[in-house]
């Protein structure tokens, strides 16, 4: 890995968590994530399982993690089944978490080897009345491919059908929504990234640029601070590309006179950040271009005051829809007709910004969290408004990652990232 070694003990209170919520004489188990082919020999980059990750530390495939606080042999209360290392794989791969590296890493004592994985489960199941599996419930997921997990999944129902069975998601769900200060300190250094990375992008965007030479600023950054590179795959939208919510081709030659929307992130050791800027190609905002950027940026300011201990999803959404009608009255793309004869399921803010203002973020870039119950301090938060005119050939999004306090204002991981018309501007000038 790239990154620096994670403190343990996050890993160590993590567990502890979730073990306090499993039912009495009951285990848990979480699979690593597959290495996926792409064809021949060819596989995609190895992405862990965020579920493992966020209990044991572990980032590498084939590897397993059991949960039984109630287990009569103490050795037993909590498990790493890891690939078992070799001189052939140090060799051709290099080397594999040993035992005590991976107590190092997770805090775990018990390790074994794959292969005894079947013998010792064995005998945790005679010992439990049920069993936690580990389902992927993310209100956005749409998953087709099966996974490691849910082959995990179909052979223990199958070999232990007596057993009663739990899900681990509604417990991770909540969890993984409030971050610990570690969390918060590697989401920070992520953000730290990718200010470093935009900052590189304003010394070298002109017109003439390509957005994928942009993309390729922001990964030259990445890469040379310890980042995997692009916590998503980014957006560089210019000219009407930015009205594109999900554009992410990035191969058009970006004009003078138009404007780069640009969401882009770093990830650092697996947890995201994610940022959006829009930028002039010629350095210059013109008088329009500014005048809705900066009611975006009003719009975001407010928005992010709303982001405190016990607002409601739904409601906090209603609020920021008002406050961006007022700013699309004052640009005059909307007028007191178009208002007072909205559809209420459908208002008529929603024609210039149709998405969501905010989502958790954190091990995902759109995390886990639970949208029907209020909001938590140190739940981390994107905060991101648009205004997108196709007829006037440019789109604005601007976006923040915030955590929530537990007296005040949020604390704005993405402080230091320039954001005002007079920075951009001097910076790209300078």
């Amino acid at each position: 890995m790239k990154y620096h070694l994670i403190d343990n003990t996050l890993f160590i209170k993590n567990r502890k968590n979730f073990m306090a919520q499993m039912r009495p004489s009951s285990l848990a188990v979480f699979n690593s994530n597959d290495i996926y082919p792409i064809s021949a020999d060819s596989t995609i980059p190895f992405e862990q399982h965020r579920d493992i990750f966020y209990l044991s530390g572990v980032d590498q495939e084939e590897s397993i993690l059991v949960l039984f606080p109630d287990c009569p042999k103490e050795k037993h209360r909590e498990i790493l089944f890891l690939k078992e290392t070799n001189e052939h794989i140090a060799i051709w791969e290099g080397e594999k978490l040993t035992k005590e590296a991976a107590f190092k890493t997770s805090g775990i004592k018990t390790v074994y080897w794959l292969q005894d994985m079947e013998k010792v489960l064995f005998e945790l199941m005679t010992q439990c009345d049920t069993v936690y599996i580990n389902t992927n419930e993310h209100y956005r997921a749409s998953v087709e491919t099966e996974t490691r997990e849910d082959r995990f999944t179909k052979w223990l129902k199958d070999k232990y059908p007596a057993h009663s069975v739990a899900k681990s998601n509604p417990i991770l769900q909540r969890l993984r929504s409030v971050k610990d200060q570690i969390e918060i300190d590697l989401i920070q250094q992520a953000c730290d990234i990718t200010n470093k990375g935009f900052r590189r992008v304003l010394n070298f965007v002109n017109p003439g640029v390509w957005e994928y030479e942009i993309e390729a600023e922001f990964m030259h950054e990445f890469l040379i601070n310890r980042s995997k590179g692009f916590a998503y795959t980014p957006i560089i939208g210019s000219g009407n590309n930015a009205n594109v919510l999900h554009y992410i081709e990035n191969n058009q030659q970006c004009k003078a006179g138009e404007l780069i929307l640009i969401d882009a992130g770093a990830e650092y050791a697996n947890y995201a950040s994610d940022m959006t800027r829009t930028i002039p190609v010629s350095g210059r905002f013109s008088k329009r271009q500014k005048e809705v950027y900066n009611a975006v940026n009003r719009v975001k300011n407010a928005a992010t005051k709303m982001l405190i201990p016990g607002t409601d999803w739904a409601e906090y959404h209603v609020e920021v829809g008002k406050i961006m009608t007022s700013e699309l009255l004052g640009l005059n793309l909307l007028d007191k007709a178009d208002v007072q004869n909205e559809d209420p399921d459908w208002p008529a803010y929603k024609k210039y910004f149709m998405h969501g203002t905010s989502h958790h973020m954190g091990l995902d870039t759109h995390d886990y969290g639970i949208l029907t119950e209020p909001m938590q301090a140190n739940m981390v938060f994107t905060v991101e408004p648009g205004i997108y005119i196709p007829d006037e050939g440019f789109g604005i999004r601007i976006e923040d990652d915030v955590v929530i306090q537990e007296k005040g204002e949020p604390f704005n991981l993405m402080r230091n990232i320039p954001i005002e018309v007079d920075e951009i501007e001097a910076l790209m000038n300078k």
